[in-house]
């Protein structure tokens, strides 16, 4: 016979499991895509780090410096909150390495983008690729691609071209480094030049932007003083003429330049080759592209969201994978944006599978988290994503929130259960409390102004299989609906 004693029931402090790494049926397996070879006369990842150590060799050499010589207690190595080198340092580096200044920024510059260095608001410290740097093949590698994936920062974009137009290019240039890998050999700049106006072409008119005649006006301008219409012959609309491929031939020209800096090719008698280093990086983009095209839920082409949704049912690594081969398929920056978009919707499974996906996105993801740090629907868990980021361990990466932020926390993860999961998941999910018991956890719980607290707690009286509890928190829920 139930006891009908209210009864004050002791709760244990564990730690929150992610929702997506819920336990699924025990005798569901999924089937193991054998891991794939890269293309023939590709080094080993030894010859590979070689290589990535040997380009990387001075930026590794002056954060190494950077670390020994302006460590804590010494003067620090930036001065105007950018990370950028103040004069004095960039001329002690240069004195102590035998170097330029000009070659100490540049240098410094390819160690922040290759993670050597990490830059938190106004300070910099050693990353922790610079640690493993001599001993983990895998850290180098990573390195490098974050290096590679960086390549339009690596070098000034050109100053007489619109912005736009420099970002077309960039834009582009993926189908142009995927064409120079399947080549497998050197390429002419013209052939080059072609398949990128291509797809130029290609991206204005998804944006249903037409070329037009010299002197007809676009959408918006104002009309020309004629006396009659002007219109513009199909063909303008057909193809691009002419005289729009020359301007990007100097950006061709400045992407090409980028990506030899940093080690992805190399340009020269009017022919461009991908190094086996930039090959190999383009082939493992490839091949996670391939990975979610083929995966179950095949996410690649859906928006965050959507991604999101089809990743939930997925265990942890299954959902990696699909993060990743999404993220590949995108530039960072709007690959984020998408991201925070979709954590700031009402669905409390998609906000915390977002920073999921944004752990995997790691330190290009710091500058827009910390943005939305203020934001009460983010604060936990961008307060929890820094923690982790700047090297707490995850096991303890709560204790970075108020009692409060931690209580708002674990009403927004019950929303997702009640909406998402089972019952008895919503009973366990208890345990995760930070309150030692269920009176307390109620109390908070009713001052924490969750928009969701109503909801939780009456799917939590209507699981829970304790009559007496089930009663104290129906009460709960009663007393925050008519405000009480």
């Amino acid at each position: 016979m139930t006891s009908r004693i209210p009864r004050d029931s002791r709760l244990r402090l564990v730690r929150p499991r992610p929702l997506a790494a819920a336990p699924r049926a025990m005798n569901q397996r999924h089937a193991r895509r054998p891991a794939p070879r890269p293309p023939e006369g590709t080094p080993a990842p030894a010859e590979l780090a070689r290589m990535a150590r040997s380009g990387l060799a001075g930026a590794a050499r002056l954060a190494h410096w950077a670390d020994a010589a302006l460590g804590p207690g010494r003067d620090g190595g930036t001065a105007d909150g950018k990370a950028t080198l103040s004069e004095a340092t960039a001329e002690r580096a240069a004195a102590d390495l035998g170097l330029t200044a000009a070659q100490i920024r540049a240098e410094w510059d390819t160690a922040r983008l290759a993670g050597l260095v990490e830059v938190h608001g106004d300070s910099a410290r050693p990353g922790w690729r610079l640690r493993a740097w001599d001993r983990d093949d895998s850290a180098v590698l990573r390195g490098w691609v974050a290096l590679f994936d960086a390549w339009s920062l690596a070098s000034p974009e050109p100053a007489d071209h619109e912005p736009a137009a420099v970002a077309e290019v960039v834009s582009a240039m993926p189908q142009v480094l995927s064409f120079l890998q399947l080549s497998a050999g050197p390429v002419p700049v013209e052939q080059l030049l072609d398949l990128l106006q291509q797809r130029v072409t290609e991206l204005r008119t998804e944006r249903c932007e037409v070329p037009y005649e010299p002197g007809t006006t676009r959408p918006g301008d104002a009309a020309p003083a004629a006396s009659g219409p002007v219109v513009s012959s199909p063909s303008a609309v057909e193809a691009p003429r002419p005289a729009e491929v020359a301007p990007l031939a100097p950006l061709l020209d400045w992407s090409l330049h980028a990506l030899a800096s940093v080690g992805a090719l190399t340009c020269g008698d009017g022919q461009a080759t991908l190094t086996p280093l930039g090959s190999w990086a383009v082939w493992v983009k490839l091949e996670q592209i391939c990975v979610a095209a083929q995966s179950p839920a095949g996410n690649i082409e859906q928006g965050a969201e959507d991604m999101l949704r089809g990743c939930a049912q997925l265990r942890p690594n299954a959902a990696r994978a699909e993060y990743r081969a999404w993220l590949a398929a995108r530039t960072v920056g709007s690959a984020v944006t998408e991201l925070i978009d979709a954590a700031r919707g009402e669905d409390a499974l998609l906000r915390g599978l977002a920073f999921e996906a944004l752990r995997v996105v790691g330190a290009p993801a710091e500058p827009d988290v910390r943005a939305v740090v203020d934001e009460p629907t983010l604060r936990p868990y961008a307060l929890l994503w820094l923690a982790e980021h700047d090297g707490a361990d995850p096991e303890d990466a709560h204790e970075v929130l108020t009692r409060e932020e931690a209580t708002w926390l674990w009403v927004d993860t019950a929303a997702a259960v009640s909406d998402h999961g089972e019952a008895p998941m919503l009973v366990r999910h208890l345990e995760s409390a930070v309150q030692p018991t269920v009176p307390q956890l109620l109390d908070e719980v009713r001052a924490v102004g969750h928009p969701r607290t109503v909801q939780v707690l009456v799917a939590l009286a209507a699981a829970h299989p304790d009559p007496a509890l089930a009663k104290a928190v129906r009460r709960a829920a009663f007393q925050v609906h008519t405000g009480g």
